[in-house]
């Protein structure tokens, strides 16, 4: 007890003052192994999470409403077919694949986040979180990718980075990590458009890192979670904006996202006979079909 009082006390002088996670009570704390061996950041070498050296040669009649698009085996990482998928984009609310995953690996599902002044005044849209508020952060979790709260993404990158900007450095880091070159986050919400962008590559190539997080897999499968809560709300409903889940048969994910710059996008996954596809499609005022015809595409080759 001792020990874990002296080290809870010296994470919390280092910690920024927006800080705010706690340990909710008998939830076990992560204990850190020392790393024996380091590589040097220059020696370095990203995964290669996609490769395109075998392309289906198939011309969509009518094309796909899309301004790009990617279809990937999600297990090999091969992409199957592309349009335009190299090129850079805005991709509002899809940004909350990064800000999940990464806060994903911080954060307990009961760890106490306590909700930060700053958070109740992003822009919509928002679940209505409130200053001051103690959540745990499962529900946070749900309501960021079911709802797409921008408040949540905010809640959550405060609790896991200490501040929203040290959390955004983060996020950009874990891009550069990931090998994704086309990508700069500068909202974890991406509700600002500005100097927030992605590709259908990067997005999909994302994708497969976050969909190997069991938690982030039931995440962004579940269609409906019912979540207590303490007075005055009680209780609350978040029901998934994702509805290729209850369109397509063998949908399991990911996430939608939206602002009048990014225009309609989803990322989109699907698994079937044991192959599992990665779609994403960008500014697609037809986003659903188009996900739809990518995925029967890939499956109908496999």
């Amino acid at each position: 007890m001792l020990v874990a009082a002296i080290a809870g006390a010296w994470v919390g002088a280092r910690r920024p003052a927006a800080a705010t996670i706690t340990q909710a009570a008998g939830h076990e704390a992560q204990i850190a192994v020392p790393v024996q061996h380091t590589i040097a950041a220059k020696d370095f070498v990203p995964e290669r999470l996609l490769t395109a050296d075998s392309l289906l040669k198939h011309t969509f009649s009518p094309r796909l409403s899309a301004a790009a698009a990617i279809l990937v085996n999600a297990d090999t990482g091969r992409v199957l077919w592309g349009l335009r998928d190299r090129e850079r984009r805005q991709v509002a609310s899809t940004t909350k694949i990064m800000t999940a995953l990464l806060a994903l690996k911080k954060l307990g599902p009961h760890d106490i986040v306590t909700v930060d002044k700053s958070v109740p005044r992003v822009p919509l849209v928002r679940e209505g979180l409130r200053a001051g508020e103690q959540v745990e952060a499962w529900k946070l979790f749900y309501a960021l990718m079911l709802y797409s709260g921008n408040d949540d993404a905010l809640a959550l990158a405060i609790a896991a980075g200490g501040d929203k900007w040290t959390f955004l450095a983060e996020m950009n880091a874990e891009a550069k990590r990931l090998g994704l070159e086309d990508t700069h986050f500068s909202s974890p919400s991406g509700v600002v458009d500005a100097d927030n962008y992605s590709s259908a590559w990067d997005l999909a190539a994302l994708t497969r890192v976050a969909m190997r997080n069991a938690r982030f897999r039931a995440l962004v499968r579940t269609h409906v979670q019912h979540v207590k809560w303490a007075a005055p709300t009680y209780s609350k409903i978040y029901v998934n904006n994702n509805r290729l889940l209850r369109m397509y048969p063998g949908a399991n994910g990911v996430k939608t996202g939206y602002t009048h710059k990014s225009g309609p996008c989803l990322v989109a996954s699907a698994t079937r006979n044991g192959v599992s596809l990665i779609a994403v499609v960008l500014d697609s005022p037809d986003m659903y079909t188009d996900a739809k015809r990518l995925l029967d595409l890939g499956f109908s080759a496999a």
